[in-house]
């Protein structure tokens, strides 16, 4: 499709560039050709004064001669430089044509992995569901607490799908709310902290912050997301008993967010794709699976870009990794 596409543009700038450039031809040979006859025309008026009719006529015919071999040379100089233009301008149009088409490409690509990825994450939980209904549909001595069990088992399927869902709603809207104000950094870390301290305490994660009281412009609700998302991250990849650093302060004219976590860290075949949506890097991260669906590092990602900041990651393998995040001061 993009082929077809990239020719037709091609195509399209390679008919203006010729027009153009056949245009110009033209107006040059009209311009260049009466030029020359208006000098070929001045030594036989010359020669028609001092030497009579008769010679005049002799230099005319040889002018004449000249004036031709000159024409024929312009046209085929114009010719050459058209057919210069041409080579020249197809390769140019086809290099624009696929500069102009690779955004688009790259977005439908992106949207079409999208699609795929999350036709398979909805598709997992659902095709679970079903077996088991069907499972359960089957057993004509069905007991109570079996279908207990079994109401149990797709109501945590059911919050999978409420996960999944909430997660693709917040990428989707995480840039209609412009709202913008001062946001004091300390006080929603304070706020991010709260919501993750039972998951926290479960996993027996020590939550350290040391937070400045600076500020940003920016949704006091989309940075609290973030805070919020970088936390639940090194926690869920936290060693049981071990620590997750809090950090903010001010650095030039930056507020720098820092979370620490002392996990397995990542691979760094993992580190260009981990804000990639669906993205998850197990093997790297944990021996086992983790809940969740790859979704909370590439709405963080958003949110920083939204606020135009900058968000990136420095990890090693079994010592753990460090999320940065840079906002401009208010």
């Amino acid at each position: 499709m993009f082929r077809s596409a990239a020719a037709k543009l091609t195509l399209g700038y390679l008919t203006i560039i010729m027009t153009l450039s056949i245009g110009f031809s033209v107006a040059i040979y009209h311009i260049s050709s009466n030029e020359l006859e208006r000098s070929a025309s001045r030594p036989v008026d010359l020669y028609n004064n001092i030497f009579g009719p008769e010679s005049a006529s002799e230099v005319n015919k040889l002018r004449q001669q000249q004036l031709n071999k000159d024409r024929n040379r312009l046209k085929l100089n114009l010719t050459l430089y058209n057919l210069a233009v041409l080579a020249v301008g197809g390769g140019l149009s086809y290099f624009l044509a696929r500069r102009t088409l690779a955004p688009i490409e790259e977005m439908l690509e992106m949207q079409k992995r999208f699609t795929g990825d999350a036709s398979h994450e909805l598709r997992t939980p659902l095709t679970a569901m079903q077996s088991e209904i069907e499972v359960a549909l089957r057993d004509p001595d069905l007991s109570k607490p079996a279908a207990v069990k079994l109401l149990k088992s797709n109501l945590e399927e059911v919050a999978k799908l409420k996960a999944l869902s909430e997660g693709l709603l917040t990428l989707a809207t995480a840039g209609q709310d412009t709202s913008h104000q001062k946001i004091p950094l300390n006080a929603v870390c304070a706020e991010a902290i709260k919501q993750v301290t039972k998951r926290a305490k479960d996993q027996q994660i020590n939550i350290k912050s040391s937070a400045e009281a600076i500020e940003v412009m920016g949704n006091h609700q989309q940075i609290l997301n973030l805070l919020s998302i970088l936390l639940d991250n090194a926690i869920k990849y936290s060693p049981k008993g071990s620590e997750v650093k809090l950090s903010v302060k001010a650095k030039d004219r930056y507020a720098l967010i820092t979370v620490a976590d002392r996990g397995a860290g990542i691979a760094r075949k993992d580190l260009p794709h981990i804000f990639d949506r669906f993205y998850r890097a197990d093997s790297s991260r944990t021996k086992s699976r983790k809940e969740g669906y790859g979704l909370g590092l590439a709405i963080a990602k958003k949110i920083v870009d939204l606020h135009n900041g900058v968000i990136d990651v420095n990890s090693q393998p079994a010592k753990g990794s460090t999320f940065s995040v840079r906002f401009p001061l208010a």
